[in-house]
């Protein structure tokens, strides 16, 4: 793809007891049924409130949204783009009411690759087992939208 417009989608990292939540899609994307559950911008939307609204919407919660851990470019079949933003999360309140997934789990950081991610939710993966604070191509750069 010849200067793609990358689309800003966010995803969540929320840490219970040791373990990470993660959300089984009602239909597998690409043959994927696992991601960090979160989703594309709106126009005008900072990517903070993006995730806040996607975890409302997919998970039925209130969530504060923290660090940055990851933040990636990443071409899907040479037909999209997306620059994926991937933030530690905090459930302040709200029982988890699922509209978009069929469940979520929470799991070990070093069993996360043992689930059919994406390939941008398997560099989130690969931080968190690293123990990465951020994957940025540019560590300084401020994550902001990209259109």
């Amino acid at each position: 793809m010849i200067n793609p417009d990358y689309v800003s989608v966010t995803a969540a990292v929320m840490r219970k007891e040791g373990k990470v939540l993660i959300a089984k899609r009602k239909r597998a994307h690409m043959g994927y049924s696992w991601e960090f559950p979160g989703g594309k911008t709106e126009a005008g939307e900072t990517l903070e409130d993006c995730l806040r609204r996607e975890i409302r919407e997919e998970l039925g919660i209130e969530v504060k949204v923290g660090a940055l851990i990851s933040s990636q470019k990443h071409v899907i079949n040479c037909r999209a783009a997306i620059a994926l933003y991937a933030y530690e999360v905090f459930h302040l309140s709200g029982d988890f009411t699922l509209t978009d997934h069929e469940e979520v789990r929470w799991v070990a950081i070093e069993d996360l690759e043992k689930y059919a991610f994406p390939e941008p939710d398997r560099v989130i993966v690969k931080a968190l087992q690293a123990g990465q604070a951020c994957v940025n191509s540019d560590p300084g750069e401020r994550p902001r939208r990209v259109d």
